[in-house]
């Protein structure tokens, strides 16, 4: 049968972040600012365009390409983050594995510097994933095989890995370059991903990334295993009587998971760094996170949220810059919008539960 699209639920989500928006402006005149003059600022922030001329020239425009950037940052890790709950299981963990693949993708680089892109990249790309995925696996096991709490796992992973990336990066596998305290060596300049729009930080694994969106969106929306993914998920009881591999889909689904956030930070460092260096993901995975949790782990939705809220960033600089309005005022933005969409679902119940009693008094 064909998945309706929720409207009630799209319906709240524009009023939520219509409100989100009134309460920025709200705090802005409150501080002193001209809200309209603001949110000016940060469409031209977000896309380069001051006029409508302008919107002919977009996709040359360095600002745009800097939000399409961010957006392909969040929707490939809210996709992770959604492959697992598709089967009932929570990573967490998704940051520590983007670290894991950045070093080592990086280390490959080094080592093969001198070698054809054409075996450079996608052995980097392959030891990304292979890094993501097994530490990704490694929680799912222990939830499978032992019931432990892999929110707890994953947490806890997270710190290992960067500190595991902080040792590599200011020993072993430290540069050579002076003045540098800690990163890996950089990457010769033809392993490293051309950028489509001059001074921007889109470069083309936009093109692998959104392979990689369909894919996950046709098995999970279109594929059996999709299906068995989404039952295992709603009820494994169930499944594993219906005959269902439970525990392999689930801890598969986990190293999937892992793989994809490996393979984001091999896409960091073949991008716009060009070499692994420390804080190398301002908590990319838990932006990703909360974009797949607030549009209820579907693809689709993760992905068109993901732009909604790199446009938000980005163009926050901009009004930073330009209107004096500290650029944390997208975070208070981003907040309110989860929290109206919080109680959304507590005041349709109550409205709901009314209902039923209303109907039974009658």
């Amino acid at each position: 049968m064909k998945k309706r699209i929720d409207w009630g639920y799209l319906a709240s989500l524009a009023a939520a972040v219509v409100l989100a928006l009134l309460v920025g402006a709200g705090i802005m005149l409150l501080t002193g600012h001209d809200p309209l003059e603001a949110y000016r600022e940060l469409v031209k922030g977000a896309t380069g365009c001051s006029s409508w001329a302008d919107l002919l020239h977009l996709f040359t425009k360095r600002q745009f390409g800097n939000t399409i950037e961010y957006a392909m940052v969040l929707f490939l890790t809210g996709l992770a983050c959604a492959i697992g709950a598709r089967v009932g299981i929570f990573n967490v963990g998704g940051e520590g594995q983007l670290y894991l693949g950045a070093i080592v993708s990086a280390y490959i680089g080094v080592l093969l510097a001198g070698k054809s892109p054409w075996l450079a990249i996608p052995a980097a790309a392959l030891g990304a994933m292979a890094i993501g995925g097994f530490y990704a696996w490694i929680p799912g096991v222990l939830k499978v095989k032992l019931k432990v709490n892999e929110v707890i796992t994953t947490i806890m992973m997270n710190t290992i890995a960067i500190y595991l990336c902080a040792y590599l990066s200011s020993g072993p596998w430290k540069t050579t370059q002076p003045n540098r305290v800690s990163g890996t060596e950089t990457l010769a300049e033809n392993l490293r991903f051309s950028r489509l729009i001059p001074g921007s930080n889109l470069t083309g694994a936009i093109f692998a990334s959104a392979v990689i969106a369909f894919l996950i969106w046709y098995v999970m929306a279109k594929t059996t295993k999709g299906y068995e993914m989404k039952l295992i998920g709603d009820n494994p009881r169930f499944a594993k009587f219906s005959g269902l591999k439970v525990d392999r889909t689930i801890i598969g689904a986990m190293a999937i998971s892992g793989a994809i956030c490996g393979l984001v930070g091999m896409f960091e460092v073949y991008g716009l760094k060009g070499n692994y260096q420390d804080g190398i993901s301002n908590e990319y995975y838990f932006d990703g996170l909360l974009v797949a949790m607030i549009m209820r782990y579907r693809p689709v939705g993760i992905i068109c949220m993901s732009f909604a809220f790199a446009f938000l960033k980005v163009g926050a600089m901009g009004m930073e810059l330009n209107a004096g309005v500290p650029g944390e005022l997208y975070r208070i933005i981003q907040s309110v919008i989860i929290f109206f969409l919080a109680a959304q679902s507590g005041v349709k119940a109550i409205l709901e539960g009314k209902k039923k009693g209303g109907g039974k008094n009658g």
